[in-house]
C-alpha cells in the first residue's frame, strides 16, 4: 500500500544516524548476560563474530545446542571481506557517538534443557533502558573472561540478579565451566581472522582465556 497510508511517515523516506545499535543473540548455553554495553572495539569483534545458537527444533538433525557464527550477522550476503564492514562500523561509531549493546534473548539460569528462556518482560526492560538512556546511568560489573560490562540494576526487571548470568545458576562451578567452553568457541571461530593483515587486533576485544 502507498506510504501515504502511514500517518507518521517521513516524506523524504530517510532517517538520521542511530543513537544506539543493538546486536541480538540467542545464547543457548546460558552464559551471556541479557544486556551488555560494548566498547567500539568489542562492537567490532562481536559484529565480526555474529554469534547465536541453534537449538533442537530449529533445523532437522539438531538435537542439542550448536554455537553458530555468521560474520556481520549475515555472512552469506557479504560481497567484501567481513573486516571491511567491521572497520566501517568502527568509523561510524566514532563519527556519530553511537552506543552499542549486545542483547541476549536466549537462556538464563542454565543451558538449554536446564535453564529457562529469557523472559520477554526482562528483555523489554533492557531495551527500554537502552532507548531511554537510563542504562548509561547504571553502575556496571564486568563479566570475567568476556570482559563485558553488565549493568547492576535496571528499571522494570523483576530481579536485578538476572543481569549477571552467573548469579542465576544454582551451580556456579558448572557456569564457570560453560563460560570457558563458550569462550573457547569464540576463540576458535576467530582464528579465521588471524591472517587478515589488519592493523587492528580484533581478538583482543573478545574473550581472553
Amino acid at each position: 500500500y502507498p506510504i501515504e497510508h502511514i500517518a507518521n511517515h517521513k516524506e523524504d523516506l530517510q532517517a538520521g544516524h542511530p543513537n544506539n545499535i543493538i546486536f541480538l543473540t540467542a545464547d543457548a548455553f546460558g552464559v551471556l548476560p541479557p544486556v551488555s554495553k560494548l566498547s567500539k572495539e568489542q562492537a567490532m569483534y562481536y559484529f565480526l563474530s555474529g554469534y547465536t545458537a541453534k537449538v533442537a527444533g530449529t533445523e532437522r538433525g539438531v538435537t542439542e545446542p550448536i554455537a553458530t557464527f555468521s560474520a556481520c550477522f549475515g555472512e552469506a550476503f557479504l560481497p567484501l571481506h567481513p573486516t571491511e564492514y567491521a572497520k566501517l562500523l568502527g568509523k561510524k561509531i566514532d563519527e556519530h557517538g553511537v552506543n552499542v549493546y549486545l542483547v541476549n534473548t536466549g537462556w538464563t539460569g542454565g543451558p538449554y534443557g536446564t535453564g529457562k528462556r529469557m523472559s520477554i518482560k526482562d528483555t523489554r526492560a533492557c531495551i527500554n533502558g537502552i532507548l531511554n538512556g537510563s542504562i548509561n546511568d547504571a553502575e556496571f560489573d564486568t563479566l570475567p573472561t568476556f570482559n563485558l560490562k553488565i549493568p547492576k540494576a535496571l528499571d522494570g526487571l523483576k530481579e536485578n540478579k538476572v543481569l549477571n548470568p552467573r548469579e542465576t545458576w544454582g551451580d556456579k562451578t558448572q557456569y564457570d565451566a560453560m563460560l570457558t567452553e563458550l569462550a573457547g568457541m569464540f576463540t576458535e571461530n576467530f582464528r579465521r581472522y588471524d591472517d587478515t593483515g589488519s592493523e587492528f587486533d580484533y581478538a583482543s576485544a573478545g574473550p581472553q582465556l
